[in-house]
């Protein structure tokens, strides 16, 4: 698995008609909204009296409206019925959506068409929880952040490629007989695709289906709520949209004001910015190695400022009229175009394993309610992106490069206060550093850790990175038990006690860091955690492995548990090792090191014992120190 690219779900049935159904569903939803939106502006002049400026805000409005109003329905709806079937009704609604539609774009109502646009935000609505929570249920583990990836990408594509049809639609004959046809066609294909995804059965048929949409709404708040890193990582999606929005909205003057570009510039900065985006999105897996990392989402959001600011630094001095062609061929346009496509790739780091995180920590039972609170979140934050747009440029009368530099900092102080929140994010982001620059890990057998339930792995201690590199190998959240000196030392402390490591000393000098050291130890299998312990005690000082204490027969005394042997090889001679002397007290020699990480079958604990786990580690580590 770990070898294949995420791209092969497009040609398995279980994901190719689910992604081709919301490809089209956001395609169309951008080609009928952006095709209203310029009929309007050039062809109406006013609509009820109203200037076009107010109808175009108006038209925001009335398709945002109804994530607040209808999301605590969807979601409940979308957990309590079978999902592929949800996705076809929601499909034939927006063929009768389009239907409608069609016969108001061929007679130009345009009061008609804005009623309408609030029947597509409503269908949206009643998609998007469907949308994600399904993701779990049709793939692997290992499979989520692929799938995630590509439909954030397709997302994203669809956006642009709808948003450039409309304009495109603009410069033919009769474009709104055209947009009428198209929007009706794609929507029928969409339901022609949602009647190839397979089933997936009911999660929770006990929903109660509630009518009050404040007091629903309320409810998925409180839901989403239970879990706080869930939460944290709702609002840390939603932060993304609100960059997204504010980003997208200023475009058009943007383009127009400060690079003196043409109607093409507007679309070369959406095509750049989106395909960068689609290209964060696709590096997930590779970055993460096909598994819900966290350890990328901090480089996402460090790339998503620093861009940010070399955007502002980078504004050319004295703009010249342009059009696409001059942004691509001037070094100084060209840097411009640079910096939003670094913005939308680490944009796509950042959302994709949010994304994948709070689909595989939400109980499948009320997943979709969480997702549809996502999505609540999501629009409440694009409506204060656009309130604080207002104030920055109209009201304090900052330059649009300004309110982009604005916002890099700001992106700053949230990333900043979340990581706080949640410490994890911070020491996956070192984990991962250090499993990508300094060595190269090599994982073999790692399956054979079970998923759920408390689980003792044991192995060799060769440098004081160990804990780190099994941290970053395994999927589940590791408590490690440590010597307690390490938590006096000013980095590694700080991480291990980040990581909620447990720190042992020596019965005889500490008995009371003894004592608590193993009343954590049961604590945290009797939670069903996974407990790591490196029973030599000591890191070795010849590259062997030493004699396993009994700590492993005391553990396993008090709480019988399935004990998983593992071992580490090649780490003997490296920077952090007592290869030639004390470790880290040498100019390391060896950078992006190939190391390995093993594992066993679990052993039932009636079996295991300190002698016996002994043999096993030192032959599955063979002569490789």
């Amino acid at each position: 698995m770990d070898d294949q690219s995420q791209f092969r779900l497009l040609t398995q049935r279980r994901f190719l008609p689910f992604f081709l159904t919301q490809f089209s569903g956001a395609f169309n939803d951008n080609l009928f909204k952006q095709t209203l939106l310029l009929l309007i502006t050039y062809t109406a002049g006013s609509l009820a009296g109203l200037s076009i400026d107010i109808v175009v805000n108006i038209a925001a409005f009335l398709f945002i409206l109804p994530f607040f109003l209808f999301s605590g329905l969807a979601g409940q709806m979308a957990d309590k019925y079978e999902k592929s079937g949800f996705i076809r009704w929601v499909k034939l609604a927006e063929i009768v959506i389009m239907a409608v539609a069609a016969v108001g774009l061929w007679h130009q109502w345009y009061e008609l068409l804005l009623l309408l646009l609030f029947l597509m935000g409503t269908q949206s609505t009643f998609f998007g929880p469907v949308k994600y929570a399904i993701l779990p249920q049709v793939l692997e583990d290992d499979e989520l952040v692929g799938g995630n990836a590509l439909v954030e990408m397709g997302t994203f594509v669809a956006i642009l490629v709808g948003t450039i049809a409309a304009g495109l639609l603009m410069g033919l004959n009769e474009p709104h007989k055209l947009a009428a046809f198209g929007a009706l066609g794609i929507a029928i294909l969409g339901y022609l695709a949602a009647r190839r995804i397979p089933k997936t059965g009911t999660t929770h048929a006990g929903v109660r289906i509630g009518l009050n949409p404040f007091r629903e709404t309320w409810k998925l708040m409180r839901l989403a709520a239970e879990n706080y890193s869930v939460l944290l990582c709702i609002m840390a999606i939603s932060w993304f949209w609100f960059l997204g929005a504010a980003y997208l909205t200023q475009f058009p003057n943007f383009a127009k004001t400060d690079l003196m570009g043409d109607e093409t510039v507007v679309t070369l900065l959406l095509a750049i910015f989106t395909i960068g985006i689609a290209l964060g999105s696709m590096a997930c897996e590779r970055l993460s190695g096909h598994r819900i990392e966290l350890g990328i989402v901090p480089i996402g959001s460090i790339g998503l400022s620093l861009f940010g600011l070399d955007l502002y630094l980078s504004m050319p001095a004295n703009p010249s009229p342009s059009n696409w062609l001059s942004i691509l061929q001037d070094a100084e346009y060209r840097r411009v175009a640079i910096d939003l496509l670094g913005i939308g790739f680490f944009g796509g780091l950042f959302i994709v394993p949010l994304y994948a995180f709070v689909q595989k920590e939400t109980p499948e039972e009320h997943r979709a309610r969480v997702i549809a609170a996502l999505n609540v979140f999501n629009a409440l934050f694009m409506v204060v992106s656009a309130i604080m747009g207002v104030i920055m440029l109209g009201v304090i009368g900052l330059s649009i490069p300004e309110f982009f530099l604005v916002l890099s900092i700001m992106n700053l102080i949230v990333a900043g206060f979340v990581y706080q929140q949640l410490p994890e994010f911070a020491l996956r982001f070192i984990v991962w550093i250090l499993s990508h620059t300094i060595y190269r890990v090599k994982h073999q057998g790692l399956r054979q850790i079970p998923d759920e339930g408390p689980v003792l792995l044991v192995c060799n201690h060769v440098t004081y990175m160990d804990a780190l590199i099994i941290a970053g190998a395994v999927r589940r959240p590791i408590r490690f038990v440590m010597d307690h000196h390490i938590f006096r030392t000013p980095l590694l402390g700080g991480l291990f006690r980040m990581a909620r490591a447990i720190p042992i000393g020596s019965k005889n000098t500490v008995p009371d860091i003894y004592n608590a050291a193993f009343e954590r130890i049961d604590e945290e299998l009797k939670a069903g955690n996974v407990v790591c312990i490196f029973p030599e005690g000591r890191l070795t000082s010849d590259g062997e492995i030493a004699a396993f204490r009994a700590g492993v027969d005391i553990i396993l005394e008090r709480r019988p548990v399935p004990v998983v042997p593992m071992a580490l090889r090649g780490l003997w001679g490296s920077f952090f090792s007592h290869c030639g002397g004390p470790a880290m007290r040498h100019f390391p020699k060896r950078f992006w090191s190939r190391i390995e990480l093993l594992a066993e079958p679990p052993v039932p604990p009636e079996d295991a014992n300190a002698a016996m786990l002994e043999i096993r580690v030192k032959d599955l580590r063979g002569h490789s120190r």
